[in-house]
């Protein structure tokens, strides 16, 4: 019989590593049926995990198996028709098939998928694998709730978590030396004077003077025992200070075109874009604010609740938004101070020379000020004005502007992650 030993040491919690290895295992499998569960879920229930199913044939376990042991000569046979490398036709469909075609039969056995749930965090870790805010920056100084504790030398008064067991302990040594030095050098002197008591002839000898010494040295002695290994004197801490740090602060503006040319299914995908986008930034970023932006005529700062829910409707008029978030910026997002985003979707509908005025602001104020800005278009029919002005502000500024068309709701989540990458570090 032959053992096998599993020394691979495992965490505190031994089945969330093993399923943490089993997800890492299937990631292509599990990625597959996340991409496709994220293009048929509807906006309320994005969040929610998910059932992944894998083909039995792909999660085989090595076996171990006695040879035959010795020594053997075999001959393998070859063949005319096929050589290594070759790719073999699947066999064509017929009764027993399998997938559930063709008739029914009393032979045969299979296996089926195996199924399994990701529960709502891994989901979401999967849905938002390899993404990032592209180009975020370190900004200047912005407050002081953004700081870092910093190594500040050494102190004599501090929490036992950060004393500093080194300096502790050369700081006991030194006081030792220092307190036992005088009380030595009078033992030393005290032995001295009794050895040469002790030598002189008995009848010269003072044996007043040899007690005396003998209870001197015995005194002296108790005081040496007495010194501490370490005293609460000694004890020295890491000095921490806060040093305020560069802000990583980021606001997103999220733009919504709800005129009456954006039909309920062209709402529907953008809203869905922009609950991708929520999700996104929520989980991944601590200090990211969203402002919510939506336009016809006339744009509205609005609320997470009216910006999703809100019916409201009316003609088309682009720049409306585009001025409204450049007020917004000049008043409460300096650029030296915050990385500024722009996520918009729109159906490319526009008033008239309205567009040119669209291209106009946003290469003379908001792209010199913006880290990245994105335009979704939502339509099935050619592109507009507004599409082909937008496409000379991205030839202005190829790396900071990005632009792609979304016709079914079967294109949001891939054009989500080809918006936000994670890029390469130059």
């Amino acid at each position: 019989m032959s053992y096998f030993i599993d020394r691979r040491l495992n965490a505190r919690h031994k089945s969330a590593v093993n399923r943490q290895r089993f997800l890492d295992r299937y990631r292509t499998h599990i990625k597959r049926s996340v991409e496709e569960a994220v293009n048929r879920r509807s906006i309320t229930d994005m969040e929610r995990g998910e059932k992944v199913s894998i083909p039995a044939r792909d999660i085989s376990e090595p076996v171990f198996q006695h040879g035959p042991g010795g020594k053997r000569t075999i001959v393998s046979p070859g063949n005319k028709e096929f050589v290594e490398g070759d790719r073999l036709r699947r066999p064509s469909g017929g009764d027993g098939g399998g997938a559930g075609e063709g008739s029914a039969s009393n032979q045969g056995e299979g296996m089926d998928e195996f199924a399994f749930s990701l529960t709502r965090e891994e989901f979401l870790d999967f849905v938002f694998d390899g993404l990032e805010l592209p180009h975020l920056e370190r900004k200047q100084l912005v407050d002081l709730e953004e700081v870092r504790p910093v190594r500040a030398g050494i102190s004599k008064d501090g929490v036992p978590s950060r004393i500093n067991i080194v300096r502790s302990m050369r700081e006991a040594q030194a006081r030792r030396i220092a307190m036992r030095a005088p009380i030595r050098r009078a033992l030393r002197e005290a032995a001295e004077a009794l050895e040469a008591e002790e030598r002189k002839d008995p009848v010269l000898r003072n044996p007043a003077r040899i007690n005396e010494l003998k209870a001197e040295i015995e005194r002296l002695e108790k005081r040496l025992e007495s010194v501490p290994f370490i005293d609460t004197y000694d004890l020295r801490y890491n000095h921490l200070v806060n040093q305020p740090q560069p802000s990583n602060k980021a606001v997103m503006f999220c733009i919504m075109d709800v005129s009456g040319s954006m039909t309920q299914s062209h709402k529907d995908i953008a809203k869905r874009f922009f609950l991708l986008l929520y999700l996104f930034l929520e989980r991944n970023y601590e200090k990211v604010e969203l402002v919510f932006v939506r336009h016809h005529t006339a744009a509205k700062e609005v609320d997470e609740e009216e910006f999703f829910y809100s019916r409201e409707t009316g003609g088309t008029i682009v720049s409306s938004a585009l001025t409204l978030v450049d007020e917004i910026i000049t008043k409460r997002y300096p650029a030296a101070q915050w990385n500024l985003y722009v996520a918009q979707a729109s159906d490319g509908d526009n008033w008239d020379d309205d567009s040119t005025t669209c291209r106009q602001l946003l290469v003379k104020s908001l792209m010199p000020r913006l880290q990245y800005y994105t335009y979704v278009e939502i339509t099935p029919h050619a592109h507009q004005a507004l599409w082909e002005e937008y496409e000379s502000v991205q030839d202005d500024f190829p790396e900071r502007f990005a632009m792609r068309q979304i016709v079914e709701a079967g294109d949001i989540y891939p054009v989500f992650r080809e918006l936000f990458r994670r890029r390469a570090v130059a």
